[in-house]
């Protein structure tokens, strides 16, 4: 949840940077998000049981590393404008983690037994989304060459994970349901490239932009192919698998039709500034119902009762 509202968050940050949206709601969704993260962070590693199922957990281990990416996010679109220093320091300090968590679940996978079906798209998250937000937030806070740094940490595991995921949804059957929403972060890697690479070149479009580019339209347009699939599913804390993606997506579209500026250029912009907030915002009221409701988290499965005796 708080990935997909700092990913928001960059698409009305980018809107208010060309002049199209006011100011005050790129900071309302940081401070959103970064409570939001805050809040989750609390309740999950205030039960080190889950989190160690979590580290060795095929499926589970790659979202443990939004805990240090979201970070950085909020310190280089909210900190960096108003206290330097301390964004700096928290993007410091979430990069590290950010690369330290990358290395071991790395080696992890390396090292311990990967059972190929439980292999998603999720599996960008570690050093890919991490490598690529880490290269933007460096660069915007001043630190350029750890941003170039960071910029090729994940686009070279860009390629080398972008080649096992789709290797494994190419010749595997179709993801279970519970994971058919994380098909969604397949749009990711192009996009968050594509901001990393903006921050490095100063937002200007050119080859190494148009080539990225080129590849996120082909898997933007691959989506249309999963529509069956996502409408026969059930809502579920998944779906948030759509938000940063994405949003992401979006803030790349208004950096090319702002500096294309083709006629109809502020419409355009805010038809996708409209489009990604509305999609978002359902997710968030379609969550906020069903935790009223008491759907949101599947429940746990009751343990077997053993050793009772068999009524006659």
């Amino acid at each position: 949840m708080p990935f997909a509202l700092t990913g928001l968050a960059g698409v009305w940050r980018t809107a208010q940077s060309y002049g199209i949206s006011p100011a005050g709601v790129t900071d309302a969704l940081l401070i959103l998000a970064a409570f939001v993260w805050l809040l989750t962070c609390v309740l999950y590693f205030s039960r080190p049981r889950d989190v160690r199922a979590d580290l060795v957990d095929n499926i589970g281990q790659p979202f443990i590393a939004l805990a240090a990416i979201v970070p950085m996010l909020c310190a280089y679109q909210g900190l960096e404008p108003r206290a330097h220093t301390a964004a700096v320091v928290v993007v410091d300090v979430f990069l590290v983690l950010t690369v330290l968590y990358g290395g071991w679940i790395t080696g992890q996978w390396i090292y311990a037994p990967v059972d190929a079906p439980k292999i998603h798209p999720g599996y960008f998250l570690p050093t890919v989304a991490g490598g690529l937000i880490a290269s933007a937030a460096a660069t915007s806070v001043g630190q350029r060459r750890l941003g170039e740094f960071m910029f090729g940490f994940g686009v070279i595991c860009w390629f080398v994970m972008g080649s096992i995921i789709m290797n494994r949804l190419f010749i595997s059957p179709l993801l279970p349901p519970p994971l058919i929403p994380t098909l969604a972060i397949e749009v990711a890697p192009a996009p968050v490239a594509s901001i990393a690479y903006f921050a490095l070149n100063g937002g200007r479009i050119d080859t190494v932009a148009a080539f990225i580019a080129g590849y996120g339209v082909l898997i933007f347009v691959a989506q249309f192919r999963f529509l069956p699939a996502y409408l026969r599913l059930k809502f579920s804390p998944g779906f948030w698998s759509f938000g940063f993606a994405f949003a992401t997506a979006a803030t790349v579209t208004l950096v090319w039709i702002n500096v294309g500026r083709p006629s109809p250029h502020f419409a355009l912009s805010w038809l996708v500034i409209g489009l990604i907030t509305l999609l978002i915002g359902g997710i968030a009221l379609r969550t906020l119902v069903a935790v009223a409701r008491g759907t949101y988290l599947p429940r746990p499965t009751p343990p077997p009762v053993t050793g009772t005796a068999s009524p006659r």
